[in-house]
């Protein structure tokens, strides 16, 4: 699935970040990927699935959490509802796909794709997220109003489950067909109301961390990797005048104690390297039953198979100069040099590979691979 026409360059200068913007069907060729039935067979069948139930009641809009029950959704609905299911894009390859035409943006910005199926009149309501996000109409219609940017202070309803914007303003107003984007940046307030039954709209969110994240994450690991016995000493100590004072040559040492090996660029890249690719959902366990051996990627690699990369892995990789790379999946770190760091390059290049026959030949890439295909990141394509 591609786009048939986008002006990408135009849209990251105008756009990305800056304000929302109505997309009509750039599409190629556009076939809605997912079923209904199949969306909620997802939201019943697995309990590892994150899903949504939200229905418009006289009193307001409720809120039920999956997995549900088949007999849930066998109940007779009257009011208007519609079912959330977080990461469809884990589980069903056609609906990963999605996420390739928009890898303008780096691939370490990522969140997951969302699936969302409503009935008439079925939405959450208004209110504002703190990522971009681009709402692909896959299937019926969906009326989209847009707002202007919020904030911290922006007024909300009481709400035990939703965050929803107690005075909504429209600026923009749009009817979205089948195929049709509209991107919303961070902030922006956005209301999607389903216009008729079977609509699906698949939501490719984009992630950000946020200073807080980033400053507990990096300080976290520093603190866990810092040796018990490394303390504050003042060998040179003399008497001062009030026992009760912090003096500034104390500050100025433990500051310094403090920040010294937060400016350490390249620890820092390590790190976030790792913390970037870890797993949205942690707890997912995607290893193999059984352990590959190098053997068996060898003879896997001599015959062509293609490797598929598992779609709730994410890879990413730092350069190293000019001939190594840190390579990055579900948050463990691979150093690969020479003739590693292309392959690495290369698994992070695409979701599906065929990959060259050299590879069997070099044991460090037949020990990497065998490395990816035990954590689950990877995998050779099955034989029908």
């Amino acid at each position: 699935m591609h786009f048939a026409q986008f002006d990408i360059a135009g849209f990251l200068r105008d756009h990305w970040q800056k304000r929302p913007l109505l997309i009509r069907n750039p599409w190629a060729n556009w076939v809605n990927p997912l079923e209904p039935d199949e969306l909620a067979g997802l939201a019943c069948d697995e309990p590892g699935i994150e899903s949504r139930l939200i229905t418009r009641r006289p009193a307001g809009l409720v809120m039920e959490s999956g997995p549900f029950s088949e007999a849930r959704f066998a109940q007779a609905e009257t009011a208007p509802w519609t079912l959330l299911v977080q990461a469809v894009d884990h589980h069903v390859p056609e609906v990963a796909a999605l996420i390739a035409p928009f890898r303008f943006v780096p691939d370490w910005r990522i969140d997951d794709v969302m699936v969302s199926y409503a009935s008439d009149g079925g939405g959450v309501g208004p209110h504002f997220d703190q990522y971009d996000v681009f709402l692909v109409q896959g299937l019926g219609r969906r009326r989209w109003r847009v707002g202007p940017r919020c904030g911290a202070d922006t007024p909300l309803l009481p709400h035990d489950d939703l965050r929803l914007i107690a005075d909504f303003d429209a600026t923009g107003d749009w009817v979205l067909e089948p195929g049709d984007i509209l991107y919303v940046p961070p902030g922006f307030a956005h209301d999607g109301v389903a216009v008729g039954d079977d609509c699906m709209t698949y939501s490719v969110g984009f992630r950000a961390p946020s200073r807080g994240d980033l400053i507990d994450g990096w300080s976290e690991h520093l603190a866990d990797a810092a040796a018990e016995d490394d303390r504050y000493t003042d060998p040179d100590l003399a008497e001062q005048a009030h026992p009760g004072e912090i003096t500034a040559a104390a500050l100025s040492r433990l500051h310094a104690m403090a920040t010294a090996a937060m400016a350490d660029t390249a620890a820092f890249a390590r790190w976030f390297g790792a913390y970037s690719s870890l797993p949205k959902y942690a707890d997912a366990d995607w290893r193999p039953e059984e352990p590959t051996t190098a053997d068996e990627v060898q003879t896997s690699l001599q015959s062509g198979a293609p490797l598929l990369r598992n779609p709730a892995s994410r890879f990413a990789f730092i350069r190293q100069g000019d001939a190594a790379v840190l390579l990055f999946a579900d948050g463990q770190c691979f150093d690969c040099v020479g003739d590693v760091a292309g392959v690495a390059e290369s698994l992070c290049a695409g979701a599906e590979m065929v990959p060259p026959m050299q590879w069997a030949q070099s044991m460090p890439v037949v020990r990497l691979i065998a490395a990816l295909i035990h954590q689950g990141s990877l995998a050779f394509e099955e034989a029908d």
